[in-house]
């Protein structure tokens, strides 16, 4: 084993126990707080030295403002510091903007849910208050106020319920963001019984009943693509396992890679291939999704 493997190596091992070293103390200090937090009976509890708290503080706020995309380019340092060469922060940096891309699909299908979830909770919520003797009106104010299920059209539709206007179509324009959908429903229910004098709450109760049994499934379908979805990414990281087991065994692959011909093609074609699998498994997995 040369000294350069070595220096690797050791590099590489103290990296690590940095990292595990943070994290002990980071749950250590978390546990310490609850304990502290359980002993005191719930009341206010000193998190430290003012000193420290107020270092937590911003290392909490550098946190909220630090995306996960950025961390691409920590990575890139990193390597770019162990492999003496450009190429790995140039990675990282080309990696930003595609890591921000999926934090956002992510975000955006976290909203859709919770934003389905609240219609599904107007529907239930509208049914009980028409069921209790209120009129449609006064029950979609009380019930858009308690579950939220109307998103930022609330003002909007509940102006139309209170002053005589087009309800329908005011649920009909709410149901054009992501995940409120199910307003359509409401605006038909809401149509069908004021004009035909036939019963909201029967018709809420179907179409609660409906968007729970769409939302189940597609819950039960995400269960069932998780399997493929986790193999994708474990896939993924399998190079960089390699990495590291090639620099504990004294391999050197950083310097191999980034400082030779032979090296930097591998990595390209390996970088190719690497993308063109985990692309074409999350294709597969969001055209199940979709269908």
């Amino acid at each position: 084993m040369g000294e350069t493997g070595v220096s690797g190596a050791s590099t590489g091992a103290a990296v690590m126990c940095a990292g595990a070293a943070l994290w002990l103390l980071s749950g250590r200090d978390a546990g310490a707080r609850r304990a502290r937090l359980l002993l005191a009976g719930g009341g206010v509890v000193g998190a430290g030295p003012p000193g420290w708290r107020q270092a937590a503080g911003e290392l909490r706020r550098l946190r909220g403002r630090f995306r996960a995309e950025w961390w691409a380019v920590v990575a890139g340092v990193v390597l770019a510091v162990l492999g003496a060469s450009v190429l790995p922060l140039v990675a990282g940096a080309a990696a930003v903007p595609l890591l921000r891309r999926v934090r956002l699909a992510g975000a955006a299908r976290r909203a859709r849910d919770r934003r389905g979830d609240a219609v599904i909770a107007l529907c239930a919520t509208l049914a009980g208050e028409v069921r209790a003797g209120r009129q449609p009106g006064e029950a979609l104010l009380r019930a858009a106020l308690d579950s939220g299920g109307l998103g930022d059209a609330q003002a909007a539709v509940l102006a139309a319920a209170r002053f005589g206007g087009d309800v329908p179509g005011a649920l009909a324009a709410a149901a054009r963001k992501p995940g409120a959908e199910g307003l359509l429903g409401l605006a038909a229910c809401w149509r069908v019984a004021v004009d035909q004098g036939a019963g909201l709450a029967a018709g809420l109760d179907r179409l609660e009943a409906a968007l729970r049994a769409e939302r189940d499934q597609r819950a039960d379908l995400r269960a069932q693509l998780a399997g493929a979805r986790s193999t994708a990414l474990m896939l993924a990281g399998l190079p960089v396992l390699g990495l590291l087991l090639g620099a504990v065994m004294g391999a050197d692959p950083l310097r191999v890679l980034l400082h030779s011909g032979a090296g930097l093609g591998c990595l390209f074609a390996g970088g190719v291939l690497e993308g063109l699998g985990v692309w074409w498994a999350l294709r597969i997995v969001r055209g199940a999704e979709a269908v």
